[in-house]
């Protein structure tokens, strides 16, 4: 069985920085402007002493510091929570703690510092308690060897979705992670899709890519991104320079490798959500390239990583 998304498709999958703006959004992607039915992304940024309210509506959302730290508010019917996020100064830096807000809440982001705050949501039907995560409970997973090693950081993996310890963060519809990928390394390879229902083997997931990348000598970095057609009426095609800042939207097709270029670290955000009744991480490998897996045991994982472990538990 496949998932017939809606007609409405944007223009372009590659959403350079400046080309995704939304009110007071840096980056605004809604299930209506990408054309789905579930996975958003929002990207904020906060000066000192700033601060900003918004309605979650008909999604969840999980708050997530990418630099700087801020305090998470949310209001309801059910009773008022407050979390205090420390987060980190960049990406590249620290695993970040993060606030989960329910769906028909008052959100209400203040930071005393100013910085950037990644707000990833999906559509849904229950409602969960809001709640904090702290960075000590991130899974930080190593995935591939050799040049195509890459961490995640499974702040907002479902369970399926593997991790350090297996464990993942309960929500009704949303995944998220963040995958670093050392300079000069390939990572989403082999490429694979999740487009296609057939339980037990694949999920249908609609994705949005956020792009960062670590500057050297303040020069800023790049990338590569690749999406091509599936078949069977899936037929998104993208070849993409990415930039920090960019975004890349993937209704469906085999997606990957993303390519970071030597000497720049890169860093992306997955924001998945999609119609499955389970919240599930179900991938299949192009059959090309499925056997690039099979040489993983042979090689040592890029010494370089990973950049950074999850702090102890207090």
């Amino acid at each position: 069985m496949l998932y017939d998304p809606p007609p409405e498709r944007p223009m372009t999958y590659h959403l350079p920085a400046g080309k995704a703006l939304g009110g007071p959004y840096v980056v605004d992607v809604t299930p209506e402007k990408a054309g789905w039915g579930y996975s958003s992304l929002r990207v904020l940024e906060l000066p000192p002493g700033g601060a900003h309210t918004f309605d979650t509506g008909d999604s969840e959302w999980i708050v997530l510091p990418l630099s700087g730290g801020c305090a998470v508010a949310a209001a309801d019917d059910f009773g008022h929570d407050t979390f205090e996020l420390t987060g980190r100064d960049s990406v590249f830096s620290a695993v970040s703690d993060f606030a989960y807000v329910p769906r028909d809440a008052r959100t209400t982001i203040t930071s005393t510092g100013g910085g950037r705050f990644a707000l990833t949501g999906a559509r849904c039907t229950r409602r969960l308690p809001a709640r904090y995560g702290p960075a000590s409970s991130v899974p930080v997973e190593l995935r591939g060897t050799g040049n195509s090693s890459r961490q995640v950081n499974n702040f907002g993996a479902a369970t399926r979705a593997g991790g350090a310890d297996g464990q993942g963060f309960e929500c009704d519809k949303l995944i998220a992670v963040e995958v670093i990928t050392p300079g000069g390394n390939w990572s989403s390879f082999p490429p694979h899709k999740h487009d296609e229902h057939r339980p037990g083997e694949e999920s249908v997931l609609e994705e949005i890519y956020y792009f960062e990348f670590a500057a050297h000598d303040g020069i800023p970095g790049l990338g590569y991104q690749r999406v091509s057609p599936s078949g069977r009426g899936r037929n998104t095609d993208v070849l993409a320079e990415v930039r920090g800042g960019d975004v890349v939207l993937i209704p469906d097709g085999w997606h990957g490798p993303s390519m970071a270029v030597p000497g720049h670290h890169m860093y992306y955000l997955n924001v998945m959500a999609g119609p499955e009744p389970e919240r599930a991480w179900l991938i299949c490998d192009h059959p090309d390239h499925a056997w690039v897996r099979s040489t993983w045991p042979e090689q040592p994982v890029d010494p370089r990583l990973p950049l950074y472990t999850a702090p102890e538990k207090s």
